[in-house]
């Protein structure tokens, strides 16, 4: 619209309210650029790509640091002039949430973390709760007290975009978190710490850690260039995520529901169940998990003529199908959920390969999902 850069926007919109008049006076040149230096305004985030073969195989271990990648909700702090706001990875409050964090941010500081759930049952660093006990605090617009105990709000930080009124965005990682380190000892603020640094001799001492990141609770590994200025969006080579490697189940396809936009005239949209015991020698398919991703535009059409072949109900865009068309799916992790008749909910499912080569009788039973979370 006015050529101006979408961070230069975002920095000054985010404290504004509707209709944002003074942020279209100077988008239009007719006023000065709002000054917003004062209130507690987000700043876009640095984010990382997957780390793939050939990055890993490229990859020079001697520029990069790296740490643990926690299972939680990404954060930036915003405190200075007695105000302090939450929030999420894309710009939106989230303090109402958790007021016992932003009680104890009586700093002046951007600060880049992940918001936690800590275990009492486990030593630091790897006491960190399952991610759907963050889940239970998040979008609310107030906390009881039985949840801020059940569930008590921590940020792990790892990178600070300013410290006392100074902006550190474009000074290398490695001096960002020498900022942060000496920032953390000095200012102790209640219920933070610090993201360790994974510190290992060579790129196979780091796969192997990676390997074990599952045995451990872990989400896997974040590589970060050390001279990586912090760089709004995702900049290509400068940090990578290193998920760990993902849980496979065999599941049936239970409904199928039309897609949006391009695939709105395709069922696009599976859920899909695992085999458990109905009593009297009897088994029936409870839904696990719900996917709309990881299959080519071929299968696509594949799956939609096996779809409406086999409906043998309809609900609106959803149609039910017999149980006889099965899924690999891979997913990150299953927790408990009192909202699945399984009682349980994969994290992240997608679908890895249709096996249109196996019978459904053969696909994978609810007691081995519910294996994977006392795993």
């Amino acid at each position: 619209m006015a050529g101006f850069k979408v961070d230069d926007v975002e920095q000054v919109w985010h404290a504004l309210s509707p209709p944002y008049a003074p942020l279209f006076a100077w988008l239009e040149k007719r006023g000065p650029q709002p000054d917003v230096a004062s209130a507690p305004v987000f700043r876009p985030l640095m984010l990382s790509h997957p780390l793939e073969d050939a990055d890993w195989a490229a990859l020079d271990f001697a520029d990069f640091s790296a740490e643990w990648k926690w299972d939680g909700i990404r954060v930036q702090i915003v405190a200075g002039n007695g105000e302090a706001q939450l929030y999420s990875r894309t710009g939106d409050a989230v303090s109402q949430a958790f007021p016992d964090v932003v009680a104890g941010c009586n700093f002046d500081a951007v600060l880049d973390g992940e918001l936690l759930v800590l275990r009492t049952d486990q030593p630091p660093p790897f006491n960190v709760a399952p991610f759907n006990d963050v889940q239970q605090r998040l979008n609310r617009k107030s906390v009881g007290k039985k949840q801020l105990e059940q569930f008590p709000a921590h940020i792990r930080l790892y990178d600070a975009l300013a410290i006392a009124g100074q902006d550190l965005r474009a000074l290398p990682f490695v001096e960002r978190r020498a900022r942060l380190e000496a920032w953390h000892a000095k200012t102790r603020p209640p219920r933070t710490d610090l993201s360790p640094l994974i510190e290992v001799a060579s790129k196979d001492e780091l796969e192997k850690l990676w390997a074990a990141t599952r045995d451990t609770g872990i989400e896997g590994i974040m590589l970060k260039r050390r001279d990586s200025p912090y760089v709004a969006g995702r900049p290509k080579g400068l940090w990578f995520k290193w998920k760990r490697a993902p849980l496979i189940l065999d599941c049936v396809l239970m409904y199928a529901q039309r897609g949006s936009g391009k695939r709105s005239s395709y069922y696009s949209d599976y859920t899909f169940g695992a085999w458990r015991d109905a009593g009297n020698a009897a088994r029936e398919l409870v839904p696990v998990g719900k996917a709309y991703f990881g299959f080519t535009d071929e299968e696509l059409l594949e799956i939609d003529r096996w779809v409406r072949n086999h409906t043998t109900e309809s609900f609106g865009p959803v149609r039910a199908v017999e149980p006889g068309l099965v899924f690999e799916v891979a997913f990150d992790a299953v927790q408990k959920s009192t909202r699945h008749k399984s009682g349980v909910a994969m994290r992240f499912p997608r679908i890895h390969r249709i096996r249109w080569d196996k019978p459904a009788d053969e696909a994978d039973r609810l007691d081995t999902l519910v294996a994977m979370i006392e795993a």
